[in-house]
């Protein structure tokens, strides 16, 4: 099973859906914006890909995070502080049968689905 998470106006994740769509690849979307994301799901990709790649810290939305919230961001209160803001993911998150990929680039799609 394949999953695109994302948010559906985010470029980076309209650009993995149409490439996705022109390979013929099937998926699903699911918009963690519209339809929520669980922590354990979160959790799952931390423990996968680790949390810098999980966090999007040039995002706006880390940005608008007062100074002291930022400072206080651990491993421990990651998928909370995801969960309640899911802006601050790095999008598009590809679920490929449980492997983990992040963000988009027409190479890795083409290793990925090759």
């Amino acid at each position: 099973m394949i999953t695109v998470y994302g948010i559906k106006n985010c470029d980076s994740v309209k650009k993995a859906r149409k490439w996705l769509q022109e390979q013929g690849v099937n998926y699903q979307f699911h918009d963690f914006r519209g339809q929520g994301i669980t922590i354990e799901t979160i959790q799952e990709w931390i423990d996968q890909v680790g949390s810098a790649s999980v966090l999007n810290k040039r995002s706006t939305s880390w940005r608008n995070l007062d100074s002291d919230q930022q400072q206080t961001v651990n491993e421990s209160n990651l998928a909370t502080l995801l969960q309640g803001n899911p802006t601050l993911i790095k999008r598009p998150v590809l679920n490929v049968n449980g492997i983990i990929n992040i963000g988009f680039s027409p190479e890795s799609y083409q290793i990925i689905f090759n």
